[in-house]
Formats: structure tokens, C-alpha cells, sequence
């Protein structure tokens, strides 16, 4: 239930704000609005105001379902207009204001999304500091020389664009912009102890890596440093039946230093529960060494080591926070990267260098405003700034059925001197609509395979 009304607040807020600045562009621009609807189907609510600007009587209104909205305005094209009313018709208007109007839509969906990132920025975020785990054995982060625990000062993607890396998120989104770009990152890296900083050089632009959820993973990062220590154990685990404790720090297995939780993990789990164990731990000031044969486990068709235990404690925290302007420099700047993100993966689909597996339909959106929601607020906003971005850049692309498609034909009209006839305006229309069911369906069946596997 709580996934349902998350995604239904997600589309119903979205979709207002995309209204919202159709209306008040066409206000601005002396047409007068009709009716602005939120959903479709029964009508939940209705409401005229009393006092509204002269020559406009708009009705709002609610409906069940908030899986869309329209703002209807005065038009001749729709039916007989008096000629005292003429002037407030949205044909009759001059091309500028009329693109303005259909532009208004998707740019009030990315200024919410600067909103919503300088809210954040304001208020401050927690996320884990920019301290490495481990890399993986043989990948290109343990190639260029990272071997876990060292902290990242800060990352050059362009010579003239070096940039502080406050937090792990913040190390996350630089790699994706790198990727974005087809670029090498050099990090400025330290440990405890270093004399001074090293630079590493991520070679993501030179291995072509797409700017994806496994861009981490393909260069071999497993996440931000956890220290290598056991949390909850199960009551009829492996590490309770060995007798292993919560609080219990690993420092060796089979006499391997483990530098961190995730390396632990992953000494756990490749055992593949073959033979057992000898955990050298720390506990209350002592080092014992505990024998621990884990479980074999079948997990995707592998088999797997698990030992009953949650492992690795929490990463070390940070709060990002920046001042008033900086926050909304900052809402800037992420709002036109995660656009030109959008764009390029969109393009990167159409020229097959990017897998349409990339796109989400909305059992995907629905599933993470449920999440998000459930981690807190802060979350929800985040995810709520991402899919407004995504719905804005969406309706500016040139589909006839979208927004975009209606600023084509103002473009074709601009250059022409004379607007697209009926004839082919109805033609493209239901090019459009199949195109969409089209993107829509393997949306779709996308969010199906994620979620049913």
C-alpha cells in the first residue's frame, strides 16, 4: 500500500507541476485556460474561484486517476469562439507565446527539480565519506592502484574541471559524468599515514564504460569503506555456531588481512562453504582465531558461502551541506547534468551503443518512490528531483504526441511561414502515439523482467 500512494503522490506532484507551468505561461500570455485537470477518469474534485484575473474562468479539477492532466484553453479550432473572446484564444496568439505555453510544461518539471536539489543542499545530506572499499582482484581500479581505504580528495574529468569529492555519492556522480563524456578520471587519493597524495587514473573513458547502474561494478568498486566487523548474528548461523559474537572485529581469514567489510564479504561468500575457516578476531581487547564453516549456499544458479551474520558496520558518515548561493549553483548545475545525462543515454539507445534495458517503465518508478519513501524524506525528494528531470527532458523531445513534437511544428511554421496541415498534423499524431506504446511497452516489459526476474 505504501508503494502504491508513493507513486501515486510521485505522478500526481509531477504532473501538476508540468500543468501548473502550462498555466500560468498561458495566463501570462492573455489566453484564457478553461479547465486545469489533474488525471483523468471520475472526478474526485472540483473547484471554480470566485476572484480570478478578467477574462479567465478557469475550473480545476481532480480525477482518479493521476496518471496524466491537461490544461484545456480557448481555442476556435475546437469550436465556435465569439468575436469579443478572439483575442484570448490560443491559435490567435503569435508563435513565440504559443511555444512558450507548450515549452512552459516541461520546464516547470526541471525547475522543480533545481527546487528540490537546492532544498537538499540547503538542509544538508548524509552519505557515506569518500573513503574506497577494496577494489576487486584484477579489475581496473586494482590495475590503476587503489587497493582500499584510501580517500578521495578530489577528481579531474577535464583539465580545467577538477572538482572536491565531499562524499562517496558525490565520487558516484563524477564517474557518471566521466561516462557521459567518454573520459578518464584521475583521483586524488591518501591514506593514513601517506606522505602525500597520489593520483589514480580510472581509465573509463579508454574502456568505453556506459554510464549505467554497473559503471561501479564494471570498474571494480564495490562501495564506500566499511569497517570488518559482525552485526546481528542468526540464532542457527554458522558464525554462532562457532562462536563468533557481534562486535567481533575481523582482522585475518586463513591468515588473509581483511581490510574491510566488503573484502570479508567476499572471502565468505567465494569459500563456497568447501572447508573451514579461520577468523582471527578481535574482541575486547584480545585476538582469538575461530574455526567457521560456512553454509553452502545456491544463490542465482552459484553456489555461495554465507555464515549467518550480518558483515561489515556502517560506512563513516558525512553531512554535505552549502550555503544559500552555492546550494543553488550547485541545483543548477546537477539539473543540466542529469538533462544531458538523459539526453545522451537516449541517444546512445537510438544509435545501439547503450541497451534499451535501460529504460524504466512505471512498475520501476513505482517500486522506487516505495523505497524511497521508506528510507525518509531526503530520499523521496532526491527520486522525486530525478523523475521530474526525466519527465521534462522526456516531453521536450520532438514526438508529435509530446510537447517537443507540438515546438516542431512551431519550427516548421517559423521557417515556412504557414502551419502544418490537418491532413499530416493527423499523421504524425498517430505516428507518435505507436512510437510511444511502443518506448511504453518495452518500458514495461523492462520493469517486468527487474521485478519477476
Amino acid at each position: 500500500m505504501q508503494t502504491l500512494l508513493a507513486f501515486a503522490l510521485t505522478i500526481a506532484i509531477l504532473i501538476a507541476i508540468h500543468e501548473w507551468g502550462h498555466y500560468r505561461a498561458a495566463v501570462a500570455m492573455g489566453v484564457r485556460v478553461l479547465r486545469f485537470s489533474i488525471g483523468f477518469g471520475p472526478e474526485l474534485l472540483r473547484y471554480k474561484p470566485r476572484r480570478q484575473r478578467p477574462g479567465q474562468d478557469t475550473e480545476f479539477a481532480l480525477c482518479a486517476f493521476p496518471l496524466g492532466g491537461y490544461v484545456r484553453m480557448l481555442d476556435e479550432r475546437e469550436g465556435p469562439v465569439a468575436a469579443d473572446d478572439l483575442p484570448q484564444a490560443f491559435n490567435r496568439k503569435p508563435l513565440g507565446a504559443r511555444a512558450f505555453i507548450v515549452a512552459a510544461g516541461p520546464l516547470a518539471n526541471l525547475l522543480l527539480a533545481v527546487v528540490l536539489y537546492a532544498a537538499l543542499n540547503w538542509t544538508g545530506v548524509a552519505e557515506p565519506q569518500p573513503i574506497l572499499a577494496a577494489p576487486l582482484a584484477g579489475s581496473p581500479a586494482a590495475e590503476a592502484g587503489l587497493s582500499g581505504g584510501e580517500r578521495v580528495r578530489s577528481a579531474v574529468i577535464e583539465p580545467d574541471d577538477r572538482r572536491e569529492v565531499p562524499s562517496f555519492e558525490s565520487l558516484r556522480w563524477i564517474l557518471t559524468q566521466a561516462a557521459v563524456r567518454q573520459r578518464d578520471v584521475v583521483l586524488e587519493v591518501e591514506r593514513p599515514g601517506d606522505a602525500a597524495p597520489r593520483q589514480i587514473r580510472l581509465p573509463i573513458g579508454r574502456l568505453g564504460l556506459a554510464p549505467d547502474v554497473q559503471l561501479l561494478a564494471q570498474l571494480g568498486l564495490t562501495g564506500p569503506w566499511t569497517p570488518p566487523v559482525l552485526g546481528d548474528l542468526q540464532a542457527e548461523g554458522a558464525a554462532a555456531r562457532a562462536g563468533l559474537q557481534t562486535g567481533d572485529r575481523v582482522l585475518r581469514v586463513n591468515g588473509q588481512v581483511v581490510s574491510d567489510g566488503q573484502a570479508l564479504r567476499r572471502l565468505i561468500r567465494e569459500s563456497q562453504g568447501r572447508g573451514p575457516l579461520a577468523f582471527e578476531v578481535e574482541r575486547g581487547g584480545r585476538r582469538l582465531v575461530i574455526s567457521v564453516q560456512p553454509d553452502r549456499v545456491e544463490e542465482a544458479q552459484t553456489v555461495v558461502g554465507r555464515i549467518g551474520a550480518y558483515v561489515g558496520g556502517p560506512p563513516e558518515m558525512v553531512v554535505v551541506r552549502y550555503g544559500p548561493w552555492e546550494g543553488v549553483q550547485r541545483a543548477l548545475s546537477r539539473t543540466v547534468e542529469m538533462s544531458e545525462l538523459t539526453l545522451r543515454m537516449i541517444g546512445r539507445m537510438l544509435i545501439g551503443e547503450a541497451s534499451v534495458k535501460n529504460l524504466s517503465g512505471p512498475l520501476t518508478i513505482a517500486d522506487y518512490a516505495g523505497r524511497s519513501v521508506a528510507i525518509g524524506w531526503q530520499a523521496y525528494v532526491q527520486f522525486l528531483a530525478v523523475i521530474s528531470i526525466s519527465l521534462g527532458v522526456l516531453n521536450l523531445l520532438p514526438l508529435p504526441v509530446l510537447d517537443g513534437g507540438h515546438l516542431m511544428y512551431y519550427l516548421w511554421e517559423a521557417v515556412t511561414g504557414r502551419p502544418v496541415s490537418n491532413a499530416w498534423m493527423e499523421r504524425l499524431q498517430r505516428g507518435g502515439v505507436v512510437l510511444l506504446i511502443l518506448l511504453m511497452s518495452i518500458a514495461l516489459f523492462n520493469d517486468i523482467s527487474r521485478l519477476f526476474g
